[in-house]
Formats: structure tokens, C-alpha cells, sequence
């Protein structure tokens, strides 16, 4: 007999998005089961026998897992869809001929590493807070932060009443009104790279992330991707 799973970790392992998404999806009634819109979070189905449905679409498990590491242009959103009409992310991996999804997200005018795959357990692993996983940006911003300023983002500012994790900051190049700053954490709210430098008064320019944990973007071009093995995979949680 086979085993109930929940909506949302069904549509996860069958690529649809990862878990946390999947939860917005179901709530917004863009899911159904046997027919049925569906807005609730507890419900179980059973593979191989309901009939899920995202969008209109029959959800069926993949035949194989993708993973995809994209160099992100700046100008791309990294959704699935977008009501205003602007390029989403998928449309650079059309060759790959599987439908993937962005795991996280880089803002709009944000570059680099943007993992893509149809794994919604890797998904989850690689964005749920209690595996830590690193990323690192590069952030060109305004003047020259001092030592007491980089200090206070590495110790943790206040971002809307809750304080950062730790960070790893280094100053990589100072131009004569800007300086190139690395900075590597392992949260994900919101624009948080942005919000913290506009904290210590020296706003962000330009932002590219160039690493999760070890996999770095390395000599990838703009706009181009690769296909990620299980040695790759390996490297974005050390």
C-alpha cells in the first residue's frame, strides 16, 4: 500500500517548487486535488492514485533530478512567472528540458550563482536555517566602510527588530568613492545584503552572490549555466 505524504512535500519532490513555496502555492488555491481546490496545509494524498494538479497541469514526479547552477543577469526575476512582463530566470535553461525552479532568490538588479533544479529536498536543505548554508556576495558600495562598520556586520545589526547572524566580511578593493566588500552569511531574508550596508550608511551599488558554500561561480559567463554532479552538490554545504 502505498504511503500518504503531504500536498506540499509531494509537490516538492515532484519539482513544482520547493516546500516553503509549494505552502504559498496551496494557500492561493493554485492547487487541487481530484478536482478539488485545495487551500489548507494538513492535507495528505496518496501518490500513484490522487490526481494533483498545479495550474491546470497534471504534477507527476520527475523521471530524474536536475541541478543547475545559472549565472544570473541582472534584469531577470527569479520566479516562475511574472504579472509585469519582465524575463524570469527558467527562460535561460530552456536546453535543459526539464522544468526547474530557482532555489531562493537574488532581487531584480542582482547577479550571479542561482542554483535551479527540480529536487524540492535539496530545495528545502539548502534554504531551511538549520544547515547553515553559506553564501557569498560581492557588494560594490558607497565611500569607504571602516573597520568599526565592517565589525558591526559581522557582529549582526538590527534588521527590523531582529538582529543578523554573524557574517565573514573582507574588504576586496577600494576605488577612489566606492569599495568592493565580500561578505558571506547563511540567512536569507529579504534584502538583507542591501539593507545591512545601508544600515552603516554606505549603500550598495552593484551586488553579485558568487558562492554557495565552497561552489563558487568561478569563470561561468553572465547569462550562462552548468550542469552540477554530486561532487558539486557536496561543496554547498562546506
Amino acid at each position: 500500500m502505498t504511503e500518504k505524504v503531504r500536498l506540499q512535500k509531494y509537490l516538492a519532490s515532484c519539482g513544482v517548487a520547493s516546500r516553503r513555496k509549494a505552502e504559498e502555492y496551496i494557500s492561493h488555491g493554485r492547487v487541487k486535488i481530484n478536482g478539488q481546490t485545495i487551500i489548507s496545509m494538513g492535507e495528505k494524498i496518496t501518490p500513484g492514485e490522487d490526481l494533483i494538479q498545479f495550474d491546470g497541469k497534471n504534477v507527476v514526479p520527475p523521471e530524474e533530478f536536475v541541478y543547475v547552477l545559472l549565472n544570473k543577469p541582472a534584469g531577470y526575476v527569479t520566479t516562475l512567472s511574472d504579472p509585469q512582463g519582465r524575463p524570469i530566470v527558467t527562460s535561460l535553461v530552456k536546453d535543459i528540458g526539464h522544468r526547474l525552479f530557482p532555489v531562493g532568490r537574488l532581487d531584480l538588479d542582482t547577479e550571479g550563482a542561482l542554483i535551479l533544479t527540480n529536487d524540492g529536498s535539496l530545495a528545502q536543505k539548502i534554504q531551511h536555517p538549520s544547515h547553515k548554508t553559506n553564501k557569498t556576495y560581492q557588494a560594490l558600495v558607497q565611500g569607504h566602510p571602516g573597520k568599526s562598520k565592517l565589525r558591526q556586520l559581522e557582529e549582526g545589526v538590527v534588521i527590523e527588530e531582529k538582529i543578523t547572524a554573524p557574517a565573514k566580511v573582507k574588504v576586496v578593493k577600494h576605488y577612489q568613492k566606492q569599495t568592493l566588500v565580500e561578505i558571506t552569511l547563511h540567512e536569507g531574508r529579504k534584502r538583507q545584503v542591501k539593507k545591512m550596508f545601508e544600515l552603516i550608511g554606505n549603500p550598495v551599488i552593484q551586488l553579485k552572490r558568487i558562492s554557495y558554500g565552497k561552489l563558487h561561480l568561478g569563470k561561468l559567463p553572465t547569462g550562462k549555466h552548468k550542469i552540477l554532479n554530486s561532487r558539486d552538490l557536496n561543496k554547498i554545504f562546506l
